[in-house]
């Protein structure tokens, strides 16, 4: 059926064209078979027939054009007194439903009208006049074909019959009303449906954005992450491996060890990155990885800090307290970006210091060094820096960088501890840009 449904669409004037040539065989051939005395205003009255009912064939195109056409043959056919122009009225019908179904109501309201009223001239004014006393045998030849070419039905003077013509406009309304009806049903369908289809793809184009949208943080979230792991992995890497050289000769087993905490360092990265880049991977296919590091974590990775060479300590004050994982975490890769970016330019006697103080409302993340601060040069494009401040905004907190007043650098980061309802919202951001 959708295939059949389909060629009809593809073919309208073809499927308008079986009802037009029906009509138009049908009304051509009552014309003919009419009492309508001479040939000469039968053959007036056929051009009229012609043009109300071909025009059908064009209606979905021109719709109130065929109308008007049809409108204008019918009004000419009052002066032709053809009675067998009643087969073109199902044309007329036709046309009141097409322009309802394809044009604004300040068209179809008037066209209605408009069918209306002619039909009532059609039938009622031609048809309803009575007159019992007199028949069409009772008068004179000439009278007889100017006044009965419709055998009983005088259309001089005589007796209006208001009962039939009562009837007959109540059903002509009906029949009227009922096409205007559909055709207007059928607007409103298809503008319902062209109202979906916008919508559709609207909703199409939305989401299309809002899947650049995600793929752009997911891209900028990977690309944040790998700088935090992999400068900070292969910076102790690095730092090991210059070790390991210099004590190859004078102290083997120091270079073992030196060998050794590369080798592990480099595992740790390997093991970060699958966990972090398994985002990119399928949902059948995702594997089980360690979970996020947090503020628990923070003495593993100092003390793997202070195996590369940098003495770090770590100060706590206040009452610890529970914090959302996305929080957590944010303080663990703070951390360890800002203790990345002291050994990479601090210099060789560089020192730091970690400094976690809880207040009632906000927890203060304070990493300080004694190193060579802002004369250190840049890193490139600088990816550590806004990372952090990426991760602070996430939770509505302030970061503050730059050189320390005693010389060196400092990191300044104020988190504020979220509330009920914004420590989820707060952990959802976190946890959807950190996997």
């Amino acid at each position: 059926m959708s295939r059949v449904y389909a060629w009809i669409q593809r073919h309208p004037k073809l499927i308008d064209s079986i009802p037009a040539l029906i009509l138009l065989l049908i009304g051509v051939a009552a014309l003919f078979a009419s009492n309508t005395p001479g040939v000469l205003r039968k053959s007036l009255a056929a051009p009229l027939i012609v043009a109300a009912i071909v025009p059908l064939v064009f209606r979905r195109r021109w719709p109130r054009g065929t109308f008007a056409v049809a409108a204008v043959a019918g009004f000419l056919s009052f002066f032709s007194l053809a009675p067998a122009f009643n087969a073109a009225d199902m044309a007329y019908l036709i046309y009141l439903y097409t322009v309802a179904a394809y044009c604004q109501r300040r068209w179809s309201i008037p066209a209605m009208g408009l069918t209306y009223v002619g039909a009532l001239i059609q039938f009622g004014l031609l048809h309803l006049y009575d007159d019992p006393s007199e028949s069409c045998g009772q008068i004179s030849e000439p009278a007889r074909q100017t006044r009965c070419y419709q055998g009983d039905v005088a259309l001089a003077t005589g007796h209006f019959n208001w009962v039939t013509f009562t009837f007959c406009a109540i059903f002509i309304a009906g029949l009227v009303g009922l096409a205007w009806v559909a055709g207007d049903s059928m607007r409103y369908r298809r503008a319902y449906y062209v109202r979906l289809e916008d919508r559709a793809q609207r909703l199409e184009r939305e989401r299309d954005a809002q899947a650049q949208i995600a793929a752009a943080a997911e891209r900028a979230r990977i690309a944040r992450e790998l700088h935090d792991v992999v400068a900070h992995n292969v910076s102790v890497m690095v730092v090991q491996a210059d070790g390991a050289t210099y004590a190859l000769d004078q102290d083997p087993e120091a270079a073992r060890k030196a060998l050794l905490a590369i080798s592990q360092t480099g595992r740790t990265a390997l093991t970060e990155m699958r966990r972090m880049l398994g985002v990119l991977r399928s949902a059948d296919d995702a594997g089980t990885y360690a979970p996020q590091p947090g503020i628990e974590q923070l003495g593993d990775l100092l003390e793997q800090v202070r195996s590369t060479g940098l003495p770090v300590s770590l100060k706590v004050e206040g009452v610890p307290r529970e914090m959302p994982t996305g929080l957590a975490l944010a303080v663990y890769r703070i951390v360890q970006e800002s203790l990345t970016n002291t050994r990479k330019h601090g210099g060789s006697q560089v020192r730091a210091s970690v400094a976690l103080i809880y207040t009632d409302d906000c927890l203060v993340l304070r990493i300080v060094d004694n190193g060579r601060g802002a004369e250190a040069p840049g890193d490139g494009m600088g990816h550590g820096l806004v990372g952090m401040r990426e991760r602070v905004s996430v939770f509505g907190g302030t970061l503050v960088t730059g050189p320390h007043v005693s010389g060196g650098y400092a990191v300044e980061a104020i988190l504020p501890f979220p509330g009920p309802e914004s420590a989820d919202r707060s952990m959802a951001q976190a946890e959807s840009q950190e996997s």
